[in-house]
């Protein structure tokens, strides 16, 4: 089973950005996906975005991912 989480957006250099993942940055190729802006969230697979998602989806995924890793903290 392959799992993606949402990760924001937080600095663009060509096709690599910078995101963030709760407390933790990572970088991030652009490659697979058009047109991503800072500010946005993504699906992050093994180190690529694979997909652009709206906020509403993205907290709701990573409310999900805290109930089900027993998280007390905000991934956000």
């Amino acid at each position: 089973m392959c799992l993606s989480i949402p990760a924001k957006i937080i600095s663009i250099d060509g096709v690599k950005a910078k995101v963030s993942i709760g407390n933790t940055i990572s970088e991030a190729s652009l490659q697979l996906v058009e047109n991503a802006e800072i500010g946005d969230y993504v699906l992050l697979h093994t180190g690529f975005a694979i997909e652009i998602i709206n906020e509403k989806e993205a907290f709701e995924t990573i409310k999900l991912l805290n109930e089900v890793y027993g998280n007390d903290e905000n991934y956000t």
